[in-house]
């Protein structure tokens, strides 16, 4: 931020309070609204909707290199998204990880409860092993947070519901009980989509279970390939919940800045939708630090904030369609061939296109289905009229009859 940038807000600041004090002290009926002023003695380019602009969100030091404008080969395009992106929808992703930190200054205003207004007491859910309160899921790992941070970077309108399921002394049973309980509170509660980037080798059956009722309701779960370096595809090295094979589901690999695949990253030119960020992946974590994190996880992350943006500006837009619209506009490379189903990696711009067009299509096929059944219904009403007892009028049926001769 300039100098001359901070001298100006020192300057707006001092006039809208002058302004506010005059407003009081000469009117008993203001019709001002502080909003009004603010832009009174505030120049246009510096207006902003939110605490943070976007302008501000990319200089954070909260963000990494998949969303820097400068990057043009390897981040996911997202100064063009924004460029063309409109919010319609009020949007709630639920992290299903290790908590967050609901003090953390990149995160606090996106927090979203589901019962009272969102505060250090009250921040989510915690369905973990051995909790000490259900409605503080604070994260003493750090995952969730980073995850998060992430979602937020991308789509900064985001509301994030922290569903937190791990305990780092539980077993691996205990932890897939408490995911299977943050899974169904969420499809229960009806968010738009999941963040999972937890998983195993094992199949669950209650996991499916909800998963597909998820699917029924039309909530789109972001999975992560997972972390073994193995081809999914293949059946022993298949990975849950990304192995379901749900139309609901988008399963993640991650890259680095170089568009390979990681080493530690799983893959699969059936199993595997599309490739994002994943090396070295710099955001929040708890205590209001930032930090690098790698992994699936992190890629997961950024296909969840593209998903958000999409279903925010096109509401219409159903699971599946989502999905095939981040396959169908990846931005493809060689170095995914056999790697993702995709072929390509995450590209937002792109996305917010493809969704365009798939959105219109929706209303054109709505709006002809519309006047379809408009006008199935008028020929219904008029065959009732004709086939009732009703005396009066004569009412022919559906055709116009032939006109009669009359004899002289």
């Amino acid at each position: 931020m300039s100098r001359n940038y901070r001298k100006l807000k020192d300057i707006s600041k001092f006039l809208l309070t002058s302004l506010c004090i005059s407003q009081l002290a000469f009117s008993t009926k203001s019709t001002t609204s502080i909003e009004e002023l603010r832009k009174k003695v505030i120049k246009d380019k510096y207006q902003t909707s939110s605490l943070l602009s976007k302008k501000d969100i990319l200089n954070s030091r909260y963000v990494s290199w998949g969303v820097e404008p400068s990057n043009k080969t390897s981040s996911i395009n997202l100064l063009s998204a924004w460029k063309k992106f409109e919010k319609k929808k009020e949007v709630v992703v639920a992290v299903i990880d290790t908590g967050i930190d609901p003090n953390h200054p990149f995160l606090k205003d996106n927090l979203y409860t589901l019962s009272g207004a969102s505060s250090d007491k009250n921040y989510g859910v915690d369905f973990s092993k051995g909790r000490k309160s259900i409605n503080q899921p604070i994260d003493t790992h750090g995952h969730g947070t980073h995850v998060s941070g992430i979602i937020k970077s991308v789509y900064p309108n985001v509301k994030i519901l922290s569903l937190k399921y791990y305990n780092k002394k539980a077993s691996g049973k205990e932890n897939l009980n408490s995911t299977i309980k943050a899974l169904q509170y969420a499809v229960d509660k009806g968010v738009d989509i999941i963040n999972y980037s937890g998983g195993g080798p094992e199949p669950d059956l209650e996991e499916l279970r909800i998963l597909k009722q998820a699917e029924q309701k039309g909530i789109i779960i972001i999975a992560a390939a997972g972390n073994e370096q193995s081809n999914i595809d293949i059946k022993k090295n298949a990975y849950f919940p990304a192995s379901y094979g749900l139309s609901n589901i988008i399963t993640v690999t991650a890259h680095d800045k170089n568009l390979q695949i990681l080493g530690s990253s799983n893959y699969g030119k059936k199993s595997v939708d599309i490739s994002a960020p994943g090396f070295r992946i710099k955001s929040s974590l708890p205590k209001r630090k930032a930090g690098f994190l790698t992994g699936t996880s992190q890629a997961t992350a950024f296909a969840s904030g593209v998903a958000a943006m999409l279903i925010s500006q096109f509401p219409d837009l159903k699971a599946s369609q989502v999905k095939n619209i981040l396959i169908g506009s990846a931005n493809k490379s060689f170095t995914f061939i056999g790697k993702c189903k995709s072929e390509g990696r995450l590209d937002a711009a792109k996305a917010v296109e493809l969704a365009s067009k798939v959105s219109q299509q929706n209303k054109n096929v709505k709006g002809y289905a519309k006047t379809a059944k408009a006008k199935k219904k008028q020929i219904q009403k008029k065959r009732d009229v004709a086939n009732s007892n009703k005396e009066g009028k004569i009412i022919y049926r559906l055709n116009k009859p032939k006109r009669l001769k009359v004899a002289n």
